[in-house]
Order: structure tokens, then C-alpha cells, then sequence
């Protein structure tokens, strides 16, 4: 009584107790409010069958988060004590995957969920690399450990369908009510364990509107660097993720922030200290965040080729400059950067593949007589093409003349694509500088040339050329 008096006399707080993490805090279906109605009618399945097994199983990370905040997830993972193998088990299509830990994919038609064992604290004796990032953990362990191996307290909270109760080992709920981002265990530590952590702190801190949590942050700017010993397949799949989450800008916006863009976009800096480029990013970025909230379909293909596109038209204007022509020069420029980012990020084959549709594309809109626009129209990535056209006007990159011409032009029927192309012929367009030309060199394309694919004679037509970024860039 006396020690507690003086104690506070002192203005001494007492300390927190230390809670016992080996044993969750449960709260029912009131205290946690989630609206069973959010939930996967598959997700309940795989559940309830692991359950009807013997097996304990819940709905985990992510999609236990989302439901707490009345959002409905885009994907539910289920933890389990069930290994691999018992779960393979007991559903007709399921299929083992993964290195560096086993998982299970269990499928419904086009539904694909995801099932993990409970893993163990494993990671001290698992193989590593030098900087210390995990290689291969395959070790299975209680419910409790595999809470503590989660990276985030907001991720590392399960739901079990059948009793409506929320587990929560590491405050989870109340960081939600607090809006905080906070890692599990020691940072420093669990970044150096797997680096795409701190890209994963940004994603969820710009998409939920969470503050990161002074210790989570701190150590992000000194251990950057460690992202470039992950594989590039990895950084990829997690840039994805980063871009199409609904929130890319401030995404992006939040990368740079926290240092983490250099080597992954490392033009970027200079792209956004550009008007023109920073407007034509933010532009891609708002048109692909609003995609997503709409529930529309994105276009990776469309997303890189808008965030690489000043660094092909920088390349593009030296290769002209140099005496190359025009249209030989985009194709060396988006080489060279699609090179560059396919090393640093494994783009993919079919990804790089739109994109340099999308860029060759875009001297083609200049040319307007002939069968030009007609072919262009044929083009199987042509809407693509068109709508990275109208962020290049709109960015005030180039006139906007040209993509008003083209929207009637793609909306018009067959007399009015006529009254159109007699029009564009007889009103010249802008006159604009040409890039030096190597005298050896014949004139490709032609007024009246070309075949309307692949780098046919697009640079030529009513605007006076093609060169790289019109006027904007000269």
C-alpha cells in the first residue's frame, strides 16, 4: 500500500502487464463485428472439411483484417495443423506448390485458395544467404508460433467460421481501431529474414491509410538495400500487388517517401520531377486506381508501359539525335528499357510484349490518310495503344487535336471515317522539328506507303512527323 502510494507521489506508472502470446485474446461475433456475409462460400468449405477431418483451420491474415474493417477480401487464406500432404488429401483439385515453404492450392472452378500448415519457429536453424534472408523453412509448428512468424500484428489474426470467433495473439485489434502498421517481433530482424517486408509495409500503410509505427520504420531506410539480393520474381509479383491494389499513387508516392524506389523504378524521381511526366504518371495511376475500384479489369501491360514511358522517350530522343530514324529508334529505345526493368523486375514475356505494342504504336497515330487508320484499328492491342494516347494528351505531352480525332474516328461509322480522313489530309497538322537524319539513309514509310504494322512508315501524315514526344520533348 505504501510502495503504491509513493509510487505514485512519484508520478511512477505502473508497468503493462506482459501478455502471455502463446494464448490468444478471443472476442466473439459482437466484439469484433464481422458481417458473416463477407465471407467465401468456399472458404467456409475448406474450413469446415479440414474441421470435419480433426484438423483445426481458420480463415487468416489479409482476409481476417478486411473483414474487420467491413471489406470484402479479394482472396481468403486458410491456416491448418494439417500438413500438406493431409490436406491434398481432401480435396479433389489441390496441388502442393512452393520452395522456400510448401503450400497448398485447393480449387473451386476459377476460385483458387490458398491452405499453409501452422509454421514453426523454425527460422533460426533455416538455411540463409549471406545478408541473412530465409532460403527454405519448411518446419510446421503450433498455432501460437505461426502467429509470431506473421509479419504484421493486423495479419496475424484468425477467424473460424463455424463459432464466429476472432484469435488475436499480438493486438491486432487494436491496432486496427488505431490505424497502425506494426511488424511482429524485432524490425531489423525480420526485414533482414525477407527484405520485401518493407514493400509490404508500404502497400498496406498507403492502401488502408495506416500510420507505420515509429520502430517499424525506422530501420527501412538503412536496410533498402537488401531488396536487391530478392529474387526479381518476387519483387515483381509484390510490385504488382503494390500497383494494382487500388491505391498506386499514393503507393508510389509512399515508396519514394520511405527511400524504397531505387532499383526498382529508378528513373522515377526524375519522371516526377518533370511536369509533363509527373502529370502523365499520376494520370495513368489515378485512371488505374479508379479501374480498380470499379471492379475493372488492369492491364499490367498498360501500367508499366505508362510508368517506363519517359524513360523510352529520353532514349528514343538520343537515339534520333544520333541520326537514327525515327521509328528504328523507338524499337533500340524500348529494347534498352525494357532490358534494363526485365532484369530488375522479371517482367514477364507477354507484359513486355504489350508494351512494346503499346509504344510502337504511337507515332502510327499520327498518320492519319490512307488505310494508316484502318489497319491501326485491326491491331489487336489497339484500344490499349489508344487509351495510352489519350494520357499523352492529356498530359499535354502532345496536342490533343490528335486523340479528339481519334476518338471520332474509332466512334464514327463509314461516312463519317471518310469526312475525317478527307479532313485530316487537307488540314495540315503541326509542324514540328525533325531529329537529324543520316544522309545515307532513304525515307521509310512514305506518304502513302506502308503497310500499317509492326514499324511501317507511322512518322510520316498530317502531323509533320513523329519524333519523340512532339515539340514537348525538343
Amino acid at each position: 500500500m505504501i510502495k503504491k502510494f509513493i509510487r505514485k507521489f512519484l508520478g511512477v506508472k505502473d508497468k503493462a502487464p506482459v501478455r502471455d502470446k502463446t494464448e490468444p485474446v478471443i472476442l466473439g461475433a459482437t466484439e469484433h463485428g464481422i458481417d458473416p456475409k463477407l465471407l467465401s462460400s468456399n472458404a467456409i468449405r475448406v474450413t469446415s472439411s479440414l474441421q470435419e477431418a480433426g484438423f483445426k483451420a481458420f480463415v487468416v491474415g489479409g482476409a481476417v483484417r478486411d473483414l474487420l474493417l467491413g471489406i470484402k477480401p479479394k482472396d481468403f487464406d486458410i491456416a491448418t495443423d494439417a500438413t500438406p500432404e493431409q490436406v491434398k488429401r481432401l480435396f479433389r483439385r489441390a496441388f502442393i506448390i512452393g520452395k522456400r515453404f510448401q503450400i497448398v492450392h485447393v480449387m473451386f472452378g476459377q476460385d483458387l485458395l490458398e491452405v499453409t500448415t501452422f509454421r514453426g519457429a523454425g527460422e533460426s536453424s533455416a538455411p540463409k544467404d549471406e545478408h541473412g534472408r530465409v532460403l527454405r523453412d519448411n518446419n510446421f509448428g503450433p498455432q501460437h508460433e505461426d502467429a509470431m512468424r506473421r509479419d504484421f500484428t493486423i495479419n496475424a489474426m484468425y477467424y473460424d467460421p463455424a463459432t464466429q470467433q476472432v484469435l488475436d495473439y499480438h493486438g491486432g485489434i487494436a491496432d486496427i481501431r488505431d490505424k497502425t502498421l506494426r511488424i511482429i517481433g524485432q524490425p531489423e530482424a525480420r526485414y533482414r529474414e525477407d527484405p520485401v517486408r518493407m514493400l509490404r509495409v508500404v502497400r498496406f500503410a498507403a492502401r488502408l491509410g495506416f500510420t507505420i509505427e515509429p520502430a517499424t520504420r525506422e530501420p527501412i531506410a538503412v536496410m533498402a538495400s537488401l531488396i536487391d539480393n530478392v529474387p526479381a520474381a518476387r519483387v515483381f509479383d509484390e510490385m504488382l500487388k503494390l500497383l494494382m491494389s487500388g491505391h498506386a499513387l499514393a503507393c508510389l508516392q509512399q515508396l519514394r517517401k520511405e527511400g524504397l524506389h531505387h532499383g526498382l523504378l529508378p528513373l522515377l524521381d526524375v519522371v516526377l520531377e518533370q511536369p509533363i511526366g509527373m502529370k502523365f504518371v499520376t494520370l495513368a495511376l489515378e485512371s488505374t486506381d479508379n479501374r480498380v475500384k470499379a471492379g475493372k479489369g488492369v492491364s499490367p501491360g498498360f501500367l508499366f508501359a505508362s510508368l517506363l514511358w519517359h524513360q523510352v522517350v529520353e532514349k528514343w530522343t538520343a537515339y534520333c539525335a544520333a541520326g537514327e530514324s525515327p521509328i528504328p529508334a523507338l524499337h533500340l529505345a524500348a529494347d534498352d528499357v525494357l532490358d534494363s526493368q526485365t532484369e530488375k523486375l522479371a517482367l514477364q514475356r507477354k507484359i513486355g510484349s504489350d508494351m512494346r505494342d503499346i509504344w510502337s504504336m504511337q507515332p502510327r497515330f499520327e498518320r492519319r490518310n490512307g488505310k494508316a487508320p484502318y489497319k491501326l484499328l485491326e491491331h489487336p492491342r489497339f484500344r490499349a495503344g489508344y487509351d495510352f494516347l489519350l494520357l499523352r494528351c492529356e498530359s499535354g505531352e502532345i496536342e490533343s487535336e490528335i486523340g479528339e480525332w481519334w476518338t471520332a474516328f474509332y466512334e464514327g461509322d463509314a461516312v463519317e471515317r471518310e469526312q475525317l480522313l478527307t479532313t485530316a489530309v487537307s488540314t495540315p497538322g503541326p509542324k514540328r522539328k525533325r531529329a537529324p537524319r543520316r544522309s545515307s539513309r532513304s525515307r521509310t514509310g512514305g506518304d502513302g506507303g506502308g503497310s500499317g504494322s509492326g514499324s511501317d512508315g507511322g512518322h510520316s501524315g498530317t502531323s509533320g512527323g513523329s519524333n519523340p514526344g512532339g515539340s514537348s520533348f525538343e
